[in-house]
């Protein structure tokens, strides 16, 4: 018992260890990934979907509040890539690890279920865990950036909304498909596999070719996010709005397609909208169809069982009459046979 419990002792600071740097090294990459495309925005530099925080609040919705360090260790890892490490950059740093913290917290405050089969858990993510938590991140980096001096009260509004929309793209973009990876467990059923090469095709021919129009066909991305709600929930839904938000950034950044003529705030504006507004689609419209398919399983596994209860009834009744019967018919021949014999 004494070896069990030093292995034990042993095994568990090595798998904390472990998985924060697994947590860091994601968070740090992905960062990088959302270093590629950035906008200016009143002189300062923000990233249209800032991919981390997305990254942050799926890890602490699979793993818990302890791999915290690992989110605290990759942001100080993407301040580093970037400048040198300040007081300021340590606000920074602060902000970056709060917000996902406090999103988690009233995550599992709300019931939060990472299946996000219900209508509630969508919505949670949508306004607690990106909306309301983001506001930490966003306001301690726009706050320091003022007080420092690097930035001035005309601009600070405008810096503060890009940032805090930026983050939260990360939550309703990244979280809800790295939840469903979370989940996903070998052997996969590749039922509707034809549909859903079908649908993956057009949506690879479409989007792009929506993206970098230079006639507004944005548009044309919303049936097809529809279609893969409809047939296919969170998988299909969420995959589509993250091919198509990452075709329209990468279309923002370069100023092409819809995009050319506009200014640079005007740029953030349409590139953020559609973003949000395809997140938003995405996430509550597979929820409310989630929801409602597992209510009809529910009410048709309930009638399934009604028959069945109905079925053994009917039949023991049934039993319980032929039994009846032939007892009477027997107690009817015994009075007859008496009846003889006493004639």
């Amino acid at each position: 018992m004494a070896a069990v419990v030093d292995s034990r002792d042993l095994r568990t600071p090595v798998v904390v260890a472990l998985q924060t740097l697994t947590v860091a090294a994601c968070y740090y990459a992905s960062g990088q990934l959302g270093l590629l495309r950035e906008l200016v925005v009143e002189g300062s530099v923000v990233t249209p979907i800032w991919p981390p925080t997305g990254v942050s609040v799926a890890f602490l919705l699979v793993f818990g509040l302890r791999c915290w360090p690992g989110i605290a260790l990759g942001a100080l890892f993407v301040i580093l890539s970037l400048t040198s490490l300040t007081p300021s950059a340590l606000g920074v740093l602060v902000g970056n690890t709060a917000a996902p913290v406090v999103g988690y917290l009233l995550l599992r405050r709300a019931g939060f279920r990472t299946d996000l089969a219900r209508l509630r858990d969508g919505l949670a993510l949508v306004f607690l865990g990106a909306f309301t938590a983001m506001l930490i991140s966003s306001t301690t980096g726009a706050g320091i950036l003022l007080v420092t001096g690097k930035l001035d009260w005309a601009s600070f509004w405008a810096v503060w909304l890009a940032w805090w929309v930026g983050d939260a793209m990360g939550v309703l973009i990244v979280t809800p498909v790295l939840l469903l990876l979370s989940r996903v467990r070998p052997p996969l059923r590749l039922s509707r596999w034809k549909e859903a090469t079908g649908l993956a095709l057009i949506i690879c021919c479409v989007v792009p070719l929506a993206a970098h129009s230079p006639v507004s066909l944005l548009f044309l991305i919303y049936p097809l996010l529809i279609w893969a709600a409809l047939r296919f929930q969170l998988a299909g839904s969420m995959l589509c709005a993250l091919f198509a938000s990452i075709m329209a950034t990468v279309a923002a950044t370069d100023r092409s397609g819809p995009f050319e003529q506009l200014t640079r705030v005007e740029v953030m504006i349409k590139l953020q909208a559609f973003n949000g507004a395809m997140a938003l689609t995405a996430l509550i419209l597979s929820a409310v169809i989630t929801e409602q398919i597992n209510t009809r399983r529910s009410v048709e596994r309930a009638c399934q069982e009604l028959v069945e209860v109905l079925e053994h009834l009917t039949a023991g009744e049934s039993t319980d009459g032929r039994a009846s019967l032939e007892d009477g018919g027997l107690g009817r021949r015994q009075d007859g046979l008496g009846r003889r014999q006493d004639g």
